[in-house]
């Protein structure tokens, strides 16, 4: 069926967008991810009814990496095909991004930061998601084997050539997240928002102080796995569920259900009672209270897991 987005999409604009840093860039506190769910190995009508059913409820910021998706790739073929037959009237109204950084193809120049990698991985996205630009390009990790500059210089060129509107990094350490700050904004193309893993569970970049610099500098901070890859939910409370990432043991290790977090989940669980909210919307309310968090990253499997996320902010 022909797609029209519903016309109530931004009826609460003034509660669901953050700005990002100090750009004029405003953001969904819940941005949609699409890490896990959308690749070649889920259904094409699933995530079709997800993807839409986010867009209808405001959430305009779609998130990707190269090598997101089962087959490595495909998530960004998916959004190709819905690029095709449902977004491609709405293309102004989204904030699409995308990274490169971890391994993509064999051989030499298919992971890291070399400007031979980050291009052609771009070029590539491009043309896998049927796009002209992206409006957010990402360096996926450091690179300690490549000069900083190089990593730094091609995503300035990546902007001037209009590939991407703006560029991120995520997953850096502190002191080359400084110096980036600093080369970037120097060059007029400034640094618009960091990406990195904050949860209840893991709390590095409050530890390393990665937040609160971003903060001072103005810098948006995005945070992905809010949920802990699942464990911040009632899903593993009573057991591992048949069809859970944990019970594939690839992303989610059985030996993370621990007495310890089972206890805590419990706790969370009557903390959520008493303010009328799921463990998952704990989780989420803790990470977007912190100061300097623009948005958090949220995949999802169904529609109505979705619908649950975005009550947090409703």
């Amino acid at each position: 069926m022909l797609y029209h987005a519903s016309p109530e999409r931004y009826s609460l604009m003034d509660r669901i967008y953050c700005r990002c840093g100090r750009s004029g860039v405003l953001l969904p506190k819940v941005s949609l991810g699409f890490w896990h769910n959308f690749g070649g190995d889920a259904p094409l009508e699933r995530s079709r009814a997800i993807t839409r059913f986010a867009f209808d409820h405001g959430i305009t910021h779609f998130d990707f990496a190269n090598n997101y998706g089962v087959p490595a790739g495909s998530a960004e073929e998916t959004m190709g095909v819905l690029m095709d037959q449902d977004f491609r009237p709405y293309r102004d109204e989204l904030f699409i991004s995308t990274k490169a950084g971890y391994g993509m193809w064999d051989g030499p120049y298919g992971e890291w930061g070399s400007r031979k990698y980050l291009i052609s991985s771009l070029d590539q996205s491009l043309r896998r998601m049927h796009l002209d630009y992206v409006d957010l390009f990402y360096s996926h990790r450091f690179d300690p084997n490549t000069p900083i500059e190089e990593t730094l210089q091609t995503l300035v060129d990546v902007v001037r050539m209009g590939k991407a509107l703006y560029v991120g990094i995520s997953n850096w350490p502190l002191e080359p997240l400084q110096a980036a700050a600093k080369y970037l904004r120097e060059r007029d193309v400034p640094l618009l928002i960091y990406q990195g893993r904050l949860n209840m569970l893991n709390r590095e970049p409050i530890e390393e102080e990665i937040l609160d610099f971003c903060h001072r500098e103005g810098i948006g901070f995005i945070a992905y796995s809010p949920l802990a890859q699942g464990l911040l939910t009632d899903r593993y409370l009573q057991g591992i569920p048949a069809d859970s990432r944990m019970a594939q043991e690839h992303f989610l290790k059985s030996d993370r259900r621990t007495p310890e977090l089972l206890e805590y989940l419990h706790r969370l669980e009557a903390q959520g009672r008493a303010n009328g909210r799921t463990i998952a919307q704990e989780a989420l309310s803790w990470v977007l209270e912190q100061k300097g968090v623009t948005s958090v990253l949220v995949g999802a499997s169904s529609v109505e897991q979705l619908k649950n996320n975005l009550q947090t902010i409703q």
